[in-house]
């Protein structure tokens, strides 16, 4: 008897390892390995080589001494550093502030603040940049026409320096610190801070005390994922610090892989570099993250906050509210906007209304080279999403379903991709297929490799937070009723998954319209992106025309968000 049940048991174990199911585990493992692994382990052998991708050469330490001998790595890294405070901390402090004003005071008009905020987040960094400079421009920048003629300002403002990379890009990732500490104060129970008042505490003491210690943990957490952020940003950098002769890591890369002959060995040890501070950023991220569940408030017990009665001043700070967020989030929009319908710059004026025109929008479909970048943006974004998202889903169902010893890591190296900056990551995929057989160099298809690969991470988290929510036992009604496990997955787990998979794919699409740093890497001629062609707009100084296809892309994103959602919001249900 026991002799037939091995037999048995055997049988099975043989027919779950050909079975389709173990056939697409195993398949969906090689590939999240193959894409994540293998073009790091390439980064590293290229920083060790003493000559190009291809090409007879020795293992060296040649490309770390030159970084160290002429003193590259220093400056770059003390501004990357400067920059990088400064601009986590101004995001930060703006982002507390909304946060604080919308969850824990009476202040009106909650929702335009909402509003205000989110609303700018479809614009790409890029468009808020160049708005950005236009409006500190000497001559015709609105900011320097009041600096100047109204508040008495001898010289104009400049923004081409560390101050004005600090407050662009500070400013531009505000939004993101609202919402994650707007979640942190919303989930937070106020009797700590009731009892404070109740004692005799003022607001601001009370904020001090309690709500920010008390906080602490999410608020470092948020500190450090804006700080790694800023590390990665290369279009400020490139379009405020380079004119001005300050270099961070991600413009040191990029000027690298730009020499003739391209040095990509040098490029590929500032990478390394650049790799190890994010990694580390990264890291302390998690940490604080994992460490802010220590400092949980909310019991099973029912709470009401109770809102902070800001008395006579409420209005005022309402109003200061708005006009914060029209200055900061919509000036440099509004200004892009004006600037697309002119046939060159002027300050907005009576005179300057009468030259308005639709030419730059009108001779944009002149171009072959803007038909291109708009048509492979949209095979790109569409594919680079849908793809992601499905192999997330497998991913996601193995970490969450299965009890294979390898899960842990699998989920490792899906999230990985989140620590490697853009233009590392397209260096180490330049290595990877200069140097493989597999031909995709100066392709689509190697754009879209390195799409799926930057944005697994989001559609791992998206795809297990959703998968968490369904119950086994709907799975194992399917099998029962005689199901395979790929019609089970396509009938029953993508269906419920769909709210997940739905924003993780409008996050994924929506974002690969708008990268630039892997983009600008990986691109060849007849491969351009929207992004890639903005940034070639600017640099010929075609303002007019790059604002008006950036008023595209804009609409494009718009639409596709709107689109996207109204689809997944008819599978929203509730799940069991």
């Amino acid at each position: 008897m026991d002799d037939v049940l091995e037999k048995v048991a055997i049988k099975d174990a043989i027919r779950f390892r050909i079975s389709p199911q173990f056939i697409l585990v195993g398949l969906a493992i090689a590939v999240v390995a193959y894409l994540t692994l293998l073009p790091l382990l390439m980064l590293v052998y290229g920083s060790l080589q003493s000559g190009q991708p291809g090409e007879p050469a020795d293992f060296t330490l040649k490309n770390y001494l030159t970084l160290l001998g002429k003193w590259r790595l220093v400056p770059a890294f003390l501004n990357s550093l400067i920059f990088s405070f400064g601009a986590s901390f101004l995001t930060f402090a703006g982002g507390l502030y909304l946060a604080w004003m919308t969850e824990r005071t009476n202040v009106p008009w909650k929702g335009v603040l909402y509003a205000m905020v989110l609303v700018p987040m479809v614009v790409p960094g890029l468009l808020t940049t160049v708005g950005w400079i236009i409006l500190f421009s000497r001559r015709t920048g609105i900011v320097n026409i009041v600096a100047t003629q109204y508040l008495g300002f001898e010289q104009p403002l400049e923004i081409n320096n560390m101050l004005g990379m600090i407050w662009v890009l500070g400013v531009d990732q505000i939004p993101l610190a609202f919402l994650l500490l707007a979640a942190a104060l919303r989930s937070m129970d106020p009797s700590l801070e009731e009892a404070a008042m109740v004692a005799g505490s003022g607001i601001v003491r009370t904020t001090l005390r309690i709500t920010l210690r008390v906080l602490l943990p999410a608020i470092l957490a948020v500190w450090m994922i804006t700080f790694v952020r800023a590390i990665e940003n290369f279009e400020v950098p490139a379009l405020i610090g380079m004119p001005a002769g300050i270099l961070v890591f991600s413009t040191e890369v990029y000027l690298a892989t730009k020499t003739t002959p391209t040095d990509f060995g040098l490029a590929s040890s500032f990478g390394i570099v650049y790799l190890a501070i994010t990694a580390v950023g990264i890291f302390l991220y998690l940490r604080l993250t994992a460490m802010s569940e220590r400092f949980a408030t909310i019991t099973g017990k029912g709470y009401r906050p109770s809102p902070i009665n800001l008395g006579r001043w409420r209005v005022l700070f309402a109003v200061f509210n708005v006009l914060f967020c029209l200055v900061v989030f919509f000036l440099p929009i509004l200004i892009v906007v004006w600037s697309s319908f002119l046939p060159f710059y002027m300050p907005p004026s009576a005179k300057a209304l009468t030259s308005l025109t639709l030419d730059n929008y009108k001779r944009l479909w002149e171009f072959p080279l803007i038909q291109r970048a708009m048509w492979n943006s949209f095979v790109l974004g569409v594919s680079s999403s849908t793809i992601t998202m499905l192999l997330t889903a497998i991913v996601a169902w193995i970490i969450v379903r299965t009890s294979w010893r390898g899960k842990g890591l699998l989920d490792f190296l899906a999230f990985s991709p989140i620590a490697v900056p853009g233009l590392v990551m397209g260096i180490a995929i330049l290595w990877l297929y200069l140097i493989a057989p597999v031909p995709v160099y100066g392709t689509l298809w190697i754009l879209l490799i390195a799409y799926v690969t930057k944005y697994l991470p989001y559609g791992i988290r998206a795809c297990s937070s959703s998968m968490l929510q369904i119950k086994k036992e709907l799975e194992e009604a399917s099998e029962v009723s005689g199901a395979s496990w790929p019609r089970t997955f396509s009938r029953v787990i993508l269906p419920l998954l769909a709210p997940g998979f739905v924003a993780g794919w409008v996050f994924v699409v929506t974002h690969s319209f708008r990268e630039l740093a892997t983009s600008i890497m990986l691109y060849r001629s007849g491969t351009e992106v929207i992004s890639v062609v903005l940034f070639e707009l600017w640099e010929t100084g075609q303002y007019p025309q790059l604002s008006a296809l950036g008023m595209i892309l804009v609409a494009i994103l718009i639409a596709i968000s709107l689109t996207a959602r109204a689809i997944g919001g008819r599978f929203s249900i509730q799940q069991v």
